[in-house]
């Protein structure tokens, strides 16, 4: 079934903009990334949207469809119905480059402040042994595909610009999590999870699981783990006294 469907999408740049509204062909079987190609080669060719492999597997199409964080190629146009409106706005955490691009360089960052992957100095390339358990469970974080809906969905920096410097974001908290798990790696992250990443900013409100379009369980699976170890190591009076103990 074709039918016309009513958009509204915004159209801007850091010095600001506004929602537009347009009416586009819509064919079954489509997705919104579809309707915003038809869009700039039919009434607005200078829209800047960013995309690559239009499978839901290389994450650059991150946008906001009637406010809720989605991948535009994944966002099928059968769940609106013909009477829609249907708004398309830029991630709203990150700055604005131009109409629905955004600046999310501060996720690259994030992920430069993480020690890599730590073996034991005396282990070489090709002697890691790991048991398979150990595997699968890490094995979930390693479906990121960094289309960064969690970090703009997480209300931490989403309503708190002032937050980007003290917290990493769910998706490299998880890494934190991913590494701390890994039986192989040496480094104690634990501290500077809480002290330098941020751990004790998350609420574990599961926004971040919410919009995962790989269903990574990351509150569950890696976020609250990772607070339970901290908080051994922080609160539990046995580890404190031996801690002391140990010092001494």
């Amino acid at each position: 079934m074709s039918y016309d469907a009513q958009f509204r999408v915004w159209r801007g740049d850091t010095d600001g903009g506004e929602l537009r509204d347009f009416t586009v062909p819509v064919h079954e079987g489509e997705v919104v990334l579809d309707i915003i190609h038809r869009l700039q080669a039919t009434q607005a060719p200078d829209l800047a949207v960013r995309w690559n492999c239009k499978a839901g597997k290389c994450g650059s199409c991150s946008a906001e469809v009637n406010g809720m964080p989605k991948l535009l190629c994944m966002t099928r146009m059968s769940t609106f119905t013909p009477e829609d409106v249907v708004t398309v706005t830029p991630l709203r955490t990150f700055p604005v480059i131009r109409d629905l691009v955004t600046d999310v360089s501060y996720n690259y960052r994030k992920a430069r402040e993480i020690p890599s992957f730590t073996p034991p100095p005396d282990l070489r390339p090709g002697e890691y042994r790991m048991q398979q358990v150990d595997v699968q469970r890490s094995q979930e974080f390693r479906k990121c595909i960094e289309c960064f809906l969690c970090q703009n969905t997480c209300h931490v920096v989403r309503d708190h610009d002032e937050n980007k410097e003290a917290f990493a974001g769910p998706r490299y908290l998880m890494r934190i999590a991913e590494l701390e798990m890994h039986p192989l790696d040496v480094a104690d992250r634990r501290d500077a999870a809480q002290e330098q990443h941020g751990l004790g900013y998350c609420n574990i409100t599961k926004c971040c699981t919410e919009v995962c379009p790989e269903n990574i369980k990351i509150t569950d699976n890696a976020l609250i783990p990772m607070k339970e170890h901290v908080a051994d190591r922080k609160y539990d009076p046995i580890v404190w006294l031996g801690n002391k103990l140990f010092r001494r």
